[in-house]
């Protein structure tokens, strides 16, 4: 963790962390929604995980990974659905149908402003406090 990350106090961090998981929640309704269906497994399979918690297995190219305290994660993906890629990037016989990417990059800006907000609001609550 960068020293700059280190600084900021833990009331900010713990404040910001619902704003981060209902973004990171925003992201994942706007995935599944662009989620090519044919049997709903990988439509089921879009997760949101929280502070602190890990992700499910073979979400996180092929592993686990736990989100820091400053992150919430929205990963596709789990022990029996292991296609997202494809779907995603296409194959030589199938082509592609993107909607993780362009599921994010519709839903960051709500999710930013929604973050930035909570930031603000917990940077004042806790230099009126320290006064």
């Amino acid at each position: 963790m960068s020293e700059r990350l280190k600084g900021i106090p833990e009331a900010v961090v713990r404040d910001v962390q619902p704003a981060l998981i209902k973004g990171a929640e925003e992201v994942a309704a706007t995935i599944r929604a662009l989620v090519p269906v044919d049997e709903g497994d990988l439509k089921a399979s879009v997760t949101v995980t929280a502070p602190g918690q890990t992700t499910p297995a073979y979400a996180e190219g092929g592993g686990k990974r736990t989100a820091g305290t400053n992150q919430a994660l929205v990963t596709v993906g789990n022990e029996r659905v292991r296609h997202g890629h494809l779907q995603e990037f296409g194959t030589v016989k199938q082509e592609a149908q993107p909607f993780l990417r362009p599921g994010f990059r519709l839903a960051k800006p709500k999710a930013l402003r929604r973050i930035q907000r909570a930031v603000g609001i917990a940077v004042r609550k806790a230099a009126q406090g320290s006064s």
